[in-house]
């Protein structure tokens, strides 16, 4: 890890990166795209020294309060982040100013701060997003090595709805060859169904590849699946979209089984929800299992 002096912590949209890099070690991961100019390691963490400093004087001086995300970069709950605690820091600051809190993660350590979720969400709105990509545990440990198990990650999001607390998944990567099947699909969003989301965001059944995240995804192919990488190439070249061949019937059984269920499917939608801050939200989750109780 290594320190470095920001210039500022909130971006347009009211969204930061407390952490720059991550120790996860998910073979997809389109962090490490050289779009992102990250001169440094991908596993040597940046850590913005003056972060929580520049949140407070961004936060006291917002005319309007809003919602804060955090995650779409680096996952927040990387293991530095117990000896470091940026992140419930920054929720602490959220919560006195009155703000609202969305944050995207693929670990359990998110559990350590359910209190102060719970604060903000009775205050204002806070959803917790929780990345799920596939069904099979051994799948899971190859491709996302060093993250929170689907399991642990399902038993956070049933943890989050006892709580009361939103929570969005997002349904991807689905990697072409590996984990693009009906099996695995059905078995996410049945993990979905009982933890009662509000809501799926899913781009279609597929990964992006592009400079940076590319090299890397192909160089674990070669360790992990022998033989695949020349399979993606021949059908892909260097294509930035990477469609599963069976995108049109997952697409169809996702879309039919949230609609089934009263999961909300449609990414803008799903997008507004979590830009909207609402006052005095209680923290309920509108979908099909609201309604039957009405």
């Amino acid at each position: 890890m290594h320190y470095v002096t920001a210039k500022g912590i909130l971006s347009a949209k009211n969204g930061m990166n407390l952490y720059r890099g991550c120790s996860h070690g998910c073979i997809y991961c389109d962090s490490r795209s050289n779009c992102y100019h990250m001169e440094h390691d991908f596993e040597d963490i940046e850590i913005k020294a003056n972060a929580i400093p520049l949140l407070e004087n961004a936060l006291k001086r917002k005319r309007k309060k809003c919602m804060i995300g955090t995650g779409s970069m680096t996952d927040p709950y990387i293991p530095l982040e117990l000896e470091i605690g940026y992140v419930r820091k920054a929720l602490s600051l959220i919560y006195e100013y009155g703000c609202g809190f969305t944050v995207i993660t693929k670990s359990n350590r998110i559990m350590r701060d359910i209190d102060l979720l719970k604060k903000i969400n009775e205050k204002t709105k806070c959803v917790v997003q929780m990345t799920l990509t596939t069904y099979d545990e051994e799948v899971c440990r190859k491709i996302e090595p060093n993250v929170s198990t689907t399991a642990e990650r399902f038993e956070v999001l049933k943890q989050m709805r006892d709580a009361g607390i939103p929570t969005v998944v997002w349904l991807t990567p689905i990697l072409p060859f590996i984990n693009d099947t009906e099996e695995n699909i059905s078995g996410i969003l049945d993990m979905c169904i009982e933890a009662k989301v509000y809501g799926i965001i899913c781009f279609g059944m597929g990964l992006t590849l592009r400079e940076g995240n590319r090299e890397y995804f192909y160089k674990q192919l070669d360790r992990l699946y022998p033989r695949l990488k020349e399979k993606y190439i021949e059908r892909y070249g260097n294509q930035y979209i990477i469609a599963s061949p069976n995108n049109t019937n997952l697409m169809h059984l996702f879309h039919k089984k949230c609609e089934q269920y009263g999961i909300i499917h449609n990414n803008e939608q799903i997008f507004n929800y979590l830009r909207t801050f609402e006052e005095n939200n209680i923290g309920k989750q509108l979908s099909l299992w609201d309604l039957e109780t009405r």
